[in-house]
C-alpha cells in the first residue's frame, strides 16, 4: 500500500494552533517543530528542480527566513486557501530569485529547461507534488516520534500489514503472534500516528483497513 496510501487527508489544513504558535517569534519550540517538518520538504522541492545540495540548503534557509518575516501578517483562513499553498508560493518565489541571480551563468543543461524553471507561473502539477511531499514528510516525521512507543514485534506487525500489505495470517505466523494481536498492534500504531499528526495538522483518514 505504501505510506501515501495510509495518509489520506480529509480536512487537509495545517492546524491553526501551530500557526498561532509560530506567529509568536518567541516560541522557540513551535518554530523548531515547524523547521523540522518543513525544511526537508523545501530542500527536496529545490533538489528536484536541479539545485545542488549546497544551493538547495542555502535557498531553503532563505525560504524559512522569508516565512519567519512574513508569518506575523499571515491571516489563516481555510476558505481562502491553505497555509501550505501560501508556503509553496514563498518557496517558488525564492527559487525564481535564485535563478534570476544565476541567469548570467545558467546551470548545466540550462537554456529551455532554465527558462521553464524561472517561469513565474508554475505548472499546477508542482503544487500537487508539493502536497504529496508534505504527506510523505508528515508520515516520516510522525514515525520518528512514535516508533519508540512500540515493541519490535508490534511495529513489524503494523509495518508489514499496513505498508507492505502482507497477509495478516502470514504476518502472525512469522512473528509468532495471534491474528488478533497483529490487528491490535496495527490499530495501536495507527492511532498513535494519527494523534501525533493531529498535533500539527488537520484531521486525517488513515485508511489502511
Amino acid at each position: 500500500m505504501g505510506k501515501e496510501g495510509i495518509l489520506l487527508a480529509t480536512d487537509y489544513h495545517t492546524r491553526k494552533t501551530l500557526l498561532l504558535k509560530i506567529k509568536d517569534t518567541g516560541d522557540q519550540e513551535a518554530w523548531g517543530e515547524f523547521v523540522e517538518l518543513y525544511t526537508p520538504m523545501v530542500f527536496s522541492f529545490l533538489r528536484k528542480r536541479g539545485l545542488s545540495e549546497d544551493d538547495a540548503s542555502d535557498v531553503a534557509q532563505d525560504v524559512m527566513r522569508a516565512v519567519a518575516r512574513a508569518i506575523e501578517n499571515f491571516d489563516y483562513d481555510p476558505e481562502k486557501g491553505t497555509f501550505r499553498s501560501w508556503f509553496f508560493t514563498v518557496a517558488r518565489s525564492k527559487l525564481n530569485d535564485f535563478f534570476r541571480k544565476q541567469k548570467a551563468r545558467p546551470m548545466a543543461g540550462g537554456g529551455t529547461a532554465f527558462m521553464q524553471l524561472i517561469n513565474e507561473h508554475p505548472d499546477p502539477r508542482e503544487e500537487h507534488e508539493w502536497e504529496l511531499d508534505y504527506r510523505r514528510q508528515m508520515f516520516d516525521w510522525a514515525v520518528e516520534k512514535v516508533r519508540h512507543q512500540f515493541t519490535e514485534r508490534s511495529w513489524r506487525a503494523f509495518w508489514k500489514t499496513a505498508l507492505d500489505d502482507e497477509d495478516p495470517a502470514e504476518v502472525a505466523a512469522e512473528l509468532q503472534l495471534s491474528r488478533g494481536a497483529v490487528y491490535a498492534a496495527k490499530a495501536r500504531v495507527i492511532a498513535s500516528l494519527r494523534e501525533r499528526i493531529q498535533t500539527v495538522a488537520g484531521e486525517w483518514d488513515l485508511n489502511v483497513i
